[in-house]
């Protein structure tokens, strides 16, 4: 038959002859030969889909004499991209611009680097888990932070779960399955990802005809303001006290130490909740402690042993590497006076807005050359955020870039486009969209010159105008 009109899907090289490409040969090495054969087999696929359809498209004589023939090197490229792209995890690092410091969606608290080294040890080697040394013999994995948390709370004992909502579950579980639990109309919470506080309270069989505990719950990401009052801590437990149940405070976020000291609103610590009369207090590790995510039962001892012989304890504990990271991470707490330089939470709470604003304006020119004309960025003012539920309505003064359109008349598409752009570069940036601009707030950038080396990849090529 005449090559010429031989069509172009069956002028495409066969699987064999790509895979013997320099290109493939190298990705044969790095990422396996099954991977390899898959994704040239996949863009060949793409490439005769795209010839027949360019074939119906321009007619069958014109497509078979001008049929656009790919080459054994662009074929063997394509592969190797698509080898790349499905390499990258799906977990990856980014560069929290959003302005909020504990970003559920982007994981929440940053890791001390003494809890990141050990939760790494803990990875590499056996530990002492659940084995006592001194006696030989079997031990409890809640000793390795039960005495710190005592420590530090000034509870009779402590308890560790997987996160907070775990802690309430089976507080709520162990002391008043089948039983009431009295809580205020007003700290029914409900956080994103349908966690709601009476859902829990259900689905640990807390609802009967009989008083359990009194339960305290602080509204995590909420505030009721107006004609309303919230009854203290104090008098629920002389309360509880006077009609023999527990009371139980749920903190939520929790805080180990008095966060006015960083120049924000102060919280309820966790000392204060146990001093004021609860008889258990729940609160999260991977919040305002800035640990890894656990949740914590504090209080009197008896209770605690309750919860401890509960089945559920078993199905909700952690593992030896966050138990690892949190051990480091409460270690920090004995050592306040330098909590702000060893805890990245802390850290990133208390930087100065001074320090904030210089970063942005050495970043100002580079930004700026690399989105090009089409786009203007200024240094702007702005308000982060704690994040995570703690104190809803406080705001820190921080400082950040902000990126617009030159046109006055661009779209919504051409910031989506922008912010697109930024997410798509090897290293995400998230920033947000805020008054006709796209945002970034610089309180979180830790990594300047990882920061600047990150952008050299930025492609803005026809966002100007937004997406097709």
């Amino acid at each position: 038959m005449d090559k010429a009109l031989t069509s172009p899907a069956r002028r495409l090289p066969a699987v064999d002859a790509v895979m013997r490409s320099a290109t493939i040969v190298r990705a044969v090495d790095q990422y396996g030969r099954s991977a390899a054969v898959g994704a040239v087999r996949r863009v060949l696929a793409a490439a005769r889909a795209q010839s027949r359809a360019q074939g119906r498209a321009l007619g069958r004589v014109q497509a078979r004499t001008q049929g656009d023939v790919r080459g054994i090197d662009e074929l063997a490229h394509g592969a190797l991209s698509l080898l790349e792209r499905e390499a990258q995890p799906q977990l990856r690092p980014v560069f929290n611009l959003t302005g909020t410091v504990l970003h559920t969606n982007l994981g929440r608290a940053l890791i001390a680097e003494a809890a990141v080294a050990a939760a790494e040890a803990a990875m590499r080697n056996a530990v002492t888990l659940e084995f006592d040394l001194a006696g030989g013999r079997r031990g409890e994995r809640d000793d390795a932070v039960r005495g710190l948390l005592c420590e530090l709370t000034g509870a009779e004992d402590a308890t560790v779960v997987n996160n907070n909502a775990a802690a309430v579950l089976i507080a709520l579980n162990t002391l008043a399955r089948g039983r009431e639990v009295i809580v205020s109309r007003g700290e029914l919470i409900e956080i994103g990802g349908a966690f709601r506080m009476p859902e829990i309270m259900s689905r640990a069989g807390a609802l009967g005809p009989k008083t359990g505990l009194i339960l305290k719950v602080h509204t995590s990401n909420y505030r009721i303001q107006g004609f309303t009052k919230s009854v203290a801590a104090g008098e629920l437990a002389a309360l509880a006290r006077a009609h023999d149940v527990p009371l139980v405070n749920d903190l939520g976020s929790g805080t180990l130490v008095d966060l006015s000291g960083l120049g924000l609103a102060h919280e309820p610590t966790v000392a204060e909740a146990i001093a004021e009369g609860a008889d258990l207090v729940t609160f999260s590790g991977d919040k305002l402690l800035g640990g890894p995510q656990t949740g914590f039962v504090v209080g009197r001892k008896e209770l605690i042993a309750r919860l401890n012989k509960n089945p559920l304890k078993r199905a909700l504990r952690v593992d030896k590497i966050r138990l690892a990271a949190l051990e480091a991470t409460l270690r920090l707490y004995r050592d306040p006076d330098r909590l702000v330089e060893n805890l990245p939470t802390m850290r990133l709470l208390a930087r100065p807005k001074k320090e904030i604003e210089t970063l942005a304006a050495r970043l100002l020119p580079v930004v700026a050359e690399k989105v090009g004309g089409a786009f203007a960025v200024a240094v702007a003012q702005c308000a982060s955020q704690i994040g995570s539920g703690a104190l809803p309505l406080e705001t820190i003064p921080s400082a950040g870039l902000a990126i617009r359109p030159r046109q006055a008349r661009a779209s919504g598409r051409t910031l989506a486009a922008l912010a697109g752009a930024f997410r798509g570069l090897l290293v995400p940036v998230i920033g947000r969209l805020e008054e006709n601009a796209l945002l970034l707030d610089l309180r979180c950038l830790q990594d300047e010159a990882g920061f600047i080396a990150n952008l050299a990849a930025l492609d803005l090529e026809g966002t100007a105008n937004g997406p097709a």
